[in-house]
């Protein structure tokens, strides 16, 4: 089960819990006096643990390109915030971001990868079947692109490429063709929209399924409207060669499409002797980590060490 749909089995807004925060703490190892760069700082959970580490010399570099997370990360790291510097961005910029700042290596980067529990309960952002909203998905508030323009102005192939691809939907065909009907009698404009027209294109069977039936189709355009794997491909190698020697980058992958990148690009540095891999399979959320943060339990966790 993906981050994805595991999220959608639970509606009500929770306590941020951070992912793995045992684990990443050992992976990360972090020491007096570390520049950490949380590439997706979203609420701050993972940071705050790293900032108790590090100390007074010690400095974050939070990224996240939600303005709103932002926001929340900043109250939530208050009494850290001599030692902060909040940056509204993608961090596959993360080069540039560097440079702006005057900071040519750091010596920790977190990427943890997916939604916040702050987004998906968060009606109006429209990341939720479960929960009624405009059809949105942006990450970026500031973006042009939303769900609404694909589901409404993508042809029927495009439409059907991008379940396939990005939420490895088996009846894609069918729903791209059943969105395509329905459209044309009136747009597609909320998220409990979206999801009826999918339960409509679906088998009965598949309607009896154990997770919703229009979670691979919301996780799927949700990653073509921020273009997640294209930010995540591009960003590993950025994130190696801004790490001195020894520093140690991990990434906190949710479904099986991020963690193929994250594992590939991983061994092909691996092979040009650019970093160590420090665990050959990818650590899990243990039993308690689950039970404390449901939405933790397709985490994979994979690191690396800059040589």
């Amino acid at each position: 089960m993906s981050k994805d749909e595991s999220q959608e089995r639970e509606s009500k807004p929770r306590k941020h819990i951070p992912v793995m925060p045992k684990e990443v703490l050992q992976m990360l190892n972090p020491g007096d006096h570390d520049i950490y760069v949380d590439g997706t700082l979203g609420m701050g959970g993972h940071a705050k643990l790293v900032l108790a580490i590090i100390g007074e010399k010690g400095k974050l570099i939070g990224i996240d390109q939600d303005a709103q997370s932002l926001k929340k990360a900043e109250e939530n790291l208050h009494i850290y915030k001599d030692q902060c510097v909040f940056v509204q961005d993608n961090f596959k910029n993360l080069n540039k971001i560097l440079k702006r700042l005057g900071i040519r290596k750091v010596d920790r980067i977190l990427l943890d990868l997916g939604i916040s529990s702050f987004q998906l309960d968060n009606a109006q952002r429209g990341f939720s079947l479960r929960n009624d909203g405009p059809l949105d998905m942006r990450m970026d508030q500031d973006s042009q692109l939303c769900a609404y323009d694909l589901v409404n102005s993508l042809s029927e192939k495009e439409i059907s490429n991008i379940l396939k691809e990005y939420g490895q939907e088996r009846m894609h065909n069918r729903i791209a063709r059943f969105l395509v009907t329905e459209r044309a009698k009136n747009p597609i404009e909320t998220t409990s929209a979206l999801s009826h027209v999918v339960l409509k294109a679906m088998p009965q069977g598949k309607k009896r399924e154990r997770i919703h039936p229009a979670t691979r189709t919301f996780q799927a355009f949700r990653i073509a409207v921020n273009r997640e794997l294209e930010a995540l491909d591009a960003s590993l190698d950025a994130c190696i060669d801004a790490l001195s020697p020894g520093g140690r980058l991990v990434v906190i992958s949710f479904h099986s499409l991020e963690d193929k990148i994250v594992k590939g690009r991983f061994k092909t540095l691996e092979a040009a002797n650019r970093v160590r891999l420090i665990v050959k399979k990818p650590l899990r959320p243990s039993e308690e980590d689950v039970q404390h943060n449901s939405r933790a339990r397709s985490a994979r966790l994979r690191v690396a060490e800059r040589i």
